[in-house]
């Protein structure tokens, strides 16, 4: 593992998620979510001249990490556009395996100047991609009481999601909530001492899936991973919360995001996938005490039919 990746991101179940993949060395393969190029390298490791891999990523720093290897192409774009770019590059219904570690990376948590941590003080940003769109600032100072409520409860299941709301609209009135301090002062007395880590991870959470469109895209992608990946073509995910894990767990079994299954003359699942693990992948106690971050995650692969 290089230098650069390491201090950027630990590929979270790698030797799993590229079992997942079942990689062929002549096959197209997509890694959704580049990042660091840990999950990216391994792949390519195991292609020959003839295959190729494209990688997403939508923020500028994961640029830094592009491999010289001609069997690679990066996509500087969110991987809710994922039909129109390959389309764009003619391997539409073609791809062997795709791969979407959903996990927001080390580098991003541990650089203060993008404000996705509560460790450290300044600008409330929290975009992956910090050449457009709101910032959480925005979001903050900008949102209805209404809809700041719904963002806390629905994104961070926050039971204080009202109040909270409230609070911050009040406080907006007399000074803008512009850093992570000032997000900090609002939320503290909310958070009980002995659970205040997991109140404010929740409410940093909830404004990051908001800025981020989060959900959303993801929904996006998954329905063009459908649509881009050939009958037998894999699907391998890693997700880190209830909300997007129940969103592919849906998915995959049922093919919509309700998880409403429908059954044939037989009594079988109708589904356009066949899961490949029918019980969630889990880190193994040895990876979650090299790499904490990693303690959440679950990985679940399923194939098309």
């Amino acid at each position: 593992m290089e230098e650069n990746e390491i201090c950027y991101h630990v590929p979270v179940m790698l030797h799993q998620s590229l079992e997942g993949m079942n990689i062929c060395p002549s096959g197209v393969y997509v890694d959704v979510t580049f990042g660091g190029g840990g999950h990216s390298r391994e792949i390519l490791k195991q292609l020959g001249n003839e295959g190729h891999l494209y990688g997403f990523d939508q923020d500028a720093d994961a640029e830094k990490n592009i491999p010289a290897d001609d069997r690679f192409t990066f996509v500087r774009s969110n991987f809710r556009y994922l039909y129109n770019f390959m389309r764009y590059y003619g391997v539409d219904g073609e791809v062997d395996a795709l791969l979407a570690d959903l996990g927001v990376s080390s580098h991003h948590f541990d650089d203060k100047e993008r404000g996705f941590s509560f460790r450290f003080d300044g600008a409330l940003d929290m975009r992956m991609n910090t050449r457009a769109g709101k910032t959480a600032a925005d979001i903050i100072n900008t949102y209805t009481e209404e809809a700041l409520a719904d963002v806390f409860f629905l994104y961070g299941e926050l039971k204080t999601a009202r109040k909270l709301a409230n609070v911050l609209v009040k406080m907006r009135a007399s000074k803008k909530v512009e850093t992570i301090g000032d997000f900090l002062e609002v939320l503290k007395p909310f958070a009980g001492r002995d659970k205040e880590k997991k109140f404010l991870a929740q409410a940093f959470q909830a404004l990051r899936i908001e800025v981020n469109d989060e959900m959303r895209a993801l929904r996006d992608m998954l329905q063009q991973a459908l649509r881009v990946l050939k009958p037998g073509g894999r699907l391998v995910v890693i997700t880190y919360h209830s909300l997007e894990d129940r969103l592919v767990k849906n998915f995959l079994k049922a093919g919509n995001f309700e998880g409403k299954t429908e059954q044939d003359f037989f009594g079988n699942t109708k589904s356009p996938f066949r899961l490949v693990n029918n019980k969630v992948i889990i880190p193994s106690e040895e990876e979650i005490e090299a790499n904490p971050r990693s303690r959440s995650a679950k990985l679940r692969i399923a194939e098309k039919i």
